[in-house]
């Protein structure tokens, strides 16, 4: 059968299975065969660079850029992304057009000389190379020595089995799409320690205009999900986020309302501020743009120099 959909995405095993999700989707709701579909895989520039944080090497966009090119360039039809990685600035001509419900926002901690993080030894190492999961362990143990951890899951996961760490937290909804649950020693409350914005959903980008596309993608696009990254990805918006700015956000929709929370915390996990909105699901940016605006008059023009 001729290929109908051309599905971009990056080579590690977590952005296979989302790739793969997506296709499985389309798939059924489609009643399309596996052979209509070509998953095409893009290294990227986020993917080869290990050796420092990607805070310094150019922020998110390294996780989208060359599969973005590919995707103007119609050497595919749609990308598959974890929405967490999306910069909130998308090139000229693209846009994210539909979202796989939403897996477990938690992170999870994953432990070998403790199962928790409050259980480790003082100057335990922990390993991370996000800057938000950075700032809240040491909020919650500033004793401890919080080292960058680069990688796919997997390659964090061995280096934790190297003992380069004695633990690391992870999305706990890379772990269930990766089979991988059962490693997580601890679940990371939501209050406690917020997630990123769009952590846990697959975002699905496309050309502007791609109507064929577009049509294909309406049938597997979660509403709820879509209104919660919108409020989330203005908030991150609003707020100039990237890699180098340790921010939080989670919104949740139930019966038509969505309830936003909302974070910023200084790298150092000495400072933060906190910011709770809610009102009608349909005014999703609206409410994340105003978190945003609140948050920062909260906080203070001062609380963001020398870190944004």
């Amino acid at each position: 059968m001729q290929t109908i959909l051309k599905i971009g995405t990056r080579g590690s095993p977590l952005a296979l299975a989302q790739a793969h999700e997506t296709q499985a989707r389309l798939m059924a709701a489609h009643d399309l065969p596996a052979a209509a579909f070509e998953v095409v895989v893009i290294s990227t520039s986020g993917d080869r660079i290990q050796d420092r944080p990607l805070s310094e090497a150019g922020g998110k966009g390294l996780f989208t850029k060359e599969i973005e090119e590919a995707l103007l360039a119609g050497a595919i039809d749609i990308a598959v992304h974890s929405s967490k990685d999306m910069p909130t600035q998308l090139p000229e001509g693209l846009e994210l057009s539909a979202f796989l419900p939403r897996e477990d926002a938690r992170d999870a901690f994953v432990g070998k000389a403790a199962k928790t993080i409050a259980d480790l030894p003082e100057g335990a190492k922990v390993g991370s190379s996000s800057l938000r999961r950075q700032a809240l362990i040491r909020r919650m143990r500033p004793d401890l020595d919080v080292v960058m951890f680069r990688g796919n899951v997997q390659t964090r996961l061995r280096k934790l089995e190297e003992g380069v760490a004695a633990g690391t937290i992870l999305a706990y909804a890379g772990l269930k799409r990766l089979g991988l649950e059962h490693v997580a020693t601890d679940l990371m409350p939501l209050d406690i320690f917020p997630p990123a914005p769009g952590q846990g959903a697959i975002g699905i980008e496309t050309r502007i205009g791609d109507r064929e596309v577009e049509k294909m993608l309406v049938a597997i696009h979660d509403v709820p999900t879509g209104q919660a990254l919108a409020c989330e990805r203005a908030f991150l918006a609003a707020l100039d986020g990237s890699c180098r700015t340790p921010i939080a956000g989670y919104a949740v929709i139930e019966a038509g309302m969505l309830s936003f929370s909302g974070l910023i915390i200084s790298p150092d996990g000495t400072q933060s501020h906190t910011v709770e909105l809610r009102g009608p699901a349909q005014d999703a940016s609206r409410i994340g743009d105003e978190a945003a605006r609140s948050v920062r008059v909260s906080a203070g023009e001062k609380f963001f120099d020398g870190w944004l």
